[in-house]
């Protein structure tokens, strides 16, 4: 709807420009040296016409431009200290009011004359931003003969050069460290409202309008399953907003020229320069492609897993029988799955296993064992067939 109108404000500019320009080339009868002939009724409707239609054609263009224009400056402008901007801003009022005393001497030039008033506020405005933002020491200082304004300043003094000594350092400013952004997998999952609790992560969890207005659909779908996980991951939110210290902040920002939403949590990772905190792994690839950090809750909860070493004793109970004949499946505590070689004949018992070799995925950790049983017996002398023979 407001792009509809915003290409609709699009075109009747481009039709009013040629109506002005129709105007202009009558008054200095250029129409009429190039052999355009038709009365000044029709050569408006035409013009005007000629140039709304340029103008609908060209507006998808302009309005994508403008908004990666916005983006770009909107991503630079939070990297921007603050002093920087204050005396950059006074820079450049103080470029467009000279340029405005000097504009007034363009007027009687003709037509070039308001073209060369624009251009000339546009030199001396951005040579005022650059000046200003340079020489913001004596910028600033004029406002120093206020007491409000020199206890301001003092404090940014010291915001700004902390945040000099951290990036010199290596490290980043605190503002912008403070953000973890969540994905719609992590709030669903549940798991982070337990790592907040426990203190490990700090700053602010920020939540994007999108996140939740996806979490919003999933918990209204019509299939059960979506609508129950849904409403878990908003249960989740309230949890955390509620019962914990840390803070939680809705972020408004949006990029409509995306449709995915993993591809907006890239994006405004990139723009706040913010991890992201998901257990999605195709979005932890992406991300890290496009140079945003991820902080992946499966990483977190496989790091945390109890390291087992090869010829570790451990006792579990078999649950199942494994995909290859005469292999048991057993579990730890973690949900960690323990293959046990020839134990097809201990199901539903408690064994003591030997443990052979560990396997390391990406979905997690595998862990390879035998019963301790075999061993001894293969010890003692007892011949595989016979144990296999036993085992059917």
């Amino acid at each position: 709807m407001i792009r509809n109108l915003i290409r609709g404000i699009i075109t009747l500019l481009f039709g009013a420009l040629g109506f002005y320009l129709d105007k202009l080339f009558l008054s200095l009868n250029l129409l009429q040296s190039l052999g355009w002939n038709l009365p000044i009724v029709w050569t408006y409707a035409t013009v005007t016409i000629l140039f709304s239609i340029i103008g609908f054609l060209v507006a998808p263009i302009s309005i994508r431009s403008f908004l990666s224009l916005m983006r770009w400056m909107d991503s630079q402008l939070t990297r921007v200290p603050t002093h920087d901007l204050m005396s950059g801003a006074v820079g450049g009022i103080i470029g467009l009011i000279i340029s405005t005393l000097f504009s007034s001497s363009f007027v009687g030039i003709g037509f070039f004359g308001p073209l060369l008033a624009v251009l000339l506020s546009v030199f001396l405005g951005y040579l005022g931003l650059t000046i200003g933002m340079k020489r913001k020491e004596d910028v600033l200082g004029f406002f120093n003969f206020f007491p409000r304004f020199r206890d301001r300043g003092d404090k940014a003094d010291k915001a700004d050069k902390a945040d000099k000594q951290k990036e010199d350092k290596g490290e980043r400013p605190q503002d912008v460290m403070q953000y973890k952004i969540l994905d719609t997998s992590v709030i669903i999952d549940g798991r982070i409202a337990d790592i907040v609790k426990t203190g490990f992560i700090e700053g602010i969890l920020l939540i994007p309008s999108f996140v939740l207005e996806e979490l919003r659909h999933i918990a209204d779908s019509s299939d059960l399953l979506k609508r129950n996980r849904g409403r878990r991951g908003l249960d989740i939110l309230n949890q955390i907003s509620k019962e914990t210290v840390i803070k939680v902040h809705i972020h408004e920002q949006d990029f409509e020229d995306i449709n995915e939403v993993d591809s907006k949590l890239v994006r405004l990772g990139q723009v706040l320069a913010s991890p992201l905190l998901t257990n999605d792994y195709n979005l932890n690839k992406v991300a890290e492609l496009q140079g945003v950090k991820v902080l992946n809750i499966n990483e977190l909860a496989n790091a945390l897993k109890p390291i087992v070493l090869p010829g570790e004793e451990m006792l579990v109970q078999v649950m199942k029988e494994g995909k290859e004949p005469g292999q048991g499946v057993a579990y730890l505590d973690d949900g960690t799955m323990i293959v046990v070689d020839m134990g097809r004949r201990y199901m539903g018992q408690n064994v003591t296993v030997l443990v052979t070799s560990v396997l390391q995925t990406a979905a997690g950790r595998m862990i390879f064992a035998k019963p301790k049983s075999v061993l001894e017996k293969k010890r003692m002398g007892i011949s595989s067939n016979d144990e296999m023979n036993a085992i059917g």
